[in-house]
């Protein structure tokens, strides 16, 4: 892999990862609810969905889903599904006002473990077919077929990760900067609902994803 073939991939990679989508939607939430430091662990989970949707597609097995039409429709439909019950469970998340002897606090969300926020993020972009198929798509662009495969997924993949944490990160500061205007907690439910929406509008959207056709 040449100098230039890498920094058009980090390019690329950084078009992605600020592209608007399931897992900047979910960085923000819980940026908002949650602060940035507890939401690295949402989005490390994001981190590791996204290398195994490298590692599907540098090994070949995304070209399945392009090819097939069942495949792609399972997988479609998965990715859907959760991307839904997301939106249902912000949708529906417990907010809590904290009180401290007669001084009430500001209102916060319920924090879920470290396990179940690391989950979160790995499903979500795990079972995102569309970023399946355009890692199928482009990722043999920036990949030389005259040298070893292993060393140039590690290279991409430690590049889009490495662009991601940032971008993701900063969404989630970006929202966590924004906490104190929601200490009410009509507020906060409110922004529950309104990401919450997103989500299941991102999860229904991928209903109407159509599949590629194998050449």
């Amino acid at each position: 892999m040449t100098f230039a073939t890498w920094i058009t991939f980090l390019f690329a990679a950084c078009v992605i990862a600020i592209s608007p989508g399931s897992g900047a939607v979910l960085s923000m939430s819980h940026g908002l609810n949650y602060g940035v430091k507890k939401t690295s662990g949402t989005i490390f989970g994001l981190q590791a969905g996204l290398l195994m949707i490298l590692a599907i597609a540098g090994a070949g097995v995304g070209s399945i889903l392009m090819a097939s039409e069942m495949a792609f429709r399972v997988v479609k439909t998965i990715g859907a599904l959760y991307l839904i019950y997301l939106g249902i469970n912000q949708w529906r998340a417990r907010v809590e006002v904290v009180k401290e002897e007669e001084t009430t606090m500001p209102a916060q969300a319920v924090l879920p473990s470290l396990r179940k926020r690391f989950l979160i993020g790995f499903l979500t972009n795990a079972t995102n077919p569309k970023g399946i198929i355009f890692m199928v798509a482009v990722l043999p662009q920036f990949i030389s077929h005259e040298a070893p495969l292993l060393p140039q997924l590690l290279i991409l993949g430690a590049t889009m990760c490495t662009v991601d944490l940032i971008v993701m990160h900063s969404y989630a500061l970006a929202a966590s900067s924004m906490q104190r205007y929601f200490s009410d907690p009509r507020w906060l439910k409110g922004q529950n609902r309104f990401f919450g929406g997103i989500l299941m509008a991102i999860g229904t959207a991928l209903f109407f994803v159509k599949r590629s056709p194998a050449n």
